[in-house]
């Protein structure tokens, strides 16, 4: 090869790689973003999913893009990362829509209202059913856009320090409940109160509060409220199946190049499936422990359950007349929930059923 052929040749590769290399550079930036948690570090099974999101998205951009996660507290309060996302004061949370019902009860819609639906419906919903198109559209509103990040599983109705035999034995209650089934429990007598799970173990040991409900045996158990409540109620009604979301600034995620965006929907993806696995992994061993501790496991009777769910079809129907964004996405989850139950009777409720009689006789 001449040498005049030889530079012009080089000079075309070194220009090629000149263009690509900044190519790559703007689909892959080096970004440092800041996530804040509603939740404390000891509790690792729902603060934790935030840790496995974060991990997440730094291996898949080889470590270009990094999501800083801190606790409850550590820069804002667990209740007010909606707040701190909408205006920017961190690019990121990971919380439970519902806290902010105060804002407007449509939040409550994202995680788990009263006799909704139960995980794995919440996750279609969510995903599939058109939920998440039609949360996305209200939380534009607060600058937000959002993304399942989590799941529970059916709670546990929490802990009481007297029995709850008839649905008058809810009145005059002190209880730390969230999201909309305050609502629902005003109805009944109950005085509810929200508060953060960091600070829910003192305010039952002090006697501030009758009754309190979390999640389940694995964080309950951590927290120790059977050192301080004796009675242990279930379902959960109020929460069959809660997600658990990340909110982003709309700015931020709009500015975001589409890999970018791409890798946060995956990667929240995965925060919601190990949630769910560890929930379901790790809740029966802590239940038995409990229940060895001396904690006394009761079912709400059906005299409660039939009382709350009146009293939950009553707010419904007040919540709906007055906001159309509540009805309209309410009116969506429960064409839903009923459709899928139609299935769920069918093959998920008959084998579960099936399994658990067997089990019943060894």
């Amino acid at each position: 090869m001449k040498r005049r052929d030889f530079i012009r040749t080089a000079g075309i590769g070194i220009a090629g790689a000149a263009v690509a290399s900044p190519a790559i550079a703007q689909s892959m930036p080096e970004l440092k973003w800041r996530l804040t948690s509603s939740f404390p570090k000891s509790l690792d099974t729902i603060y934790g999913a935030a840790e496995v999101f974060s991990k997440a998205v730094a291996e898949a951009t080889d470590n270009r893009f990094q999501i800083q996660v801190f606790a409850a507290g550590e820069i804002v309060p667990g209740l007010q990362v909606a707040d701190a996302v909408s205006n920017g004061t961190v690019e990121m949370g990971h919380t439970a829509s519902y806290y902010y019902v105060g804002k407007d009860p449509t939040y409550a819609l994202a995680t788990a209202v009263p006799f909704g639906l139960n995980s794995r419906m919440q996750t279609a919903w969510l995903q599939v059913g058109g939920g998440g198109d039609l949360l996305n559209e209200f939380y534009k509103k607060s600058n937000i856009i959002a993304f399942l990040a989590g799941n529970t599983g059916c709670q546990m109705g929490g802990w009481y320090r007297k029995e709850i035999k008839e649905a008058k034995d809810l009145s005059g209650l002190k209880m730390r409940i969230g999201g909309f089934a305050g609502q629902v429990l005003t109805k009944l007598g109950t005085v509810p109160q929200q508060i953060a799970g960091g600070d829910i173990y003192p305010a039952l040991e002090k006697g501030t509060i009758d009754a309190a409900e979390w999640v389940g045996p694995y964080d309950d158990e951590k927290l120790g409220f059977n050192k301080v409540a004796k009675y242990y109620y279930y379902p959960g009604w109020w929460e069959g199946g809660p997600g658990l979301h990340n909110f982003v600034n709309l700015d931020k995620w709009n500015a975001l190049p589409p890999a970018y965006k791409s890798i946060i929907k995956t990667a929240s993806s995965l925060a919601n499936e190990t949630m769910q696995a560890r929930y379901d992994a790790l809740n029966p061993a802590a239940l038995r422990r409990l229940l060895a501790g001396g904690a006394e496991l009761r079912a709400f009777s059906t005299n409660v359950m039939e009382a709350c769910l009146k009293a939950a079809n009553e707010v419904y129907a007040e919540t709906s007349a007055k906001n159309a964004d509540f009805k309209k996405i309410y009116d969506s989850m429960v064409a839903f929930r009923n459709e899928q139950y139609f299935w769920w009777q069918v093959a998920e409720y008959g084998y579960d059923s099936f399994m658990i009689r067997s089990r019943a006789r060894g």
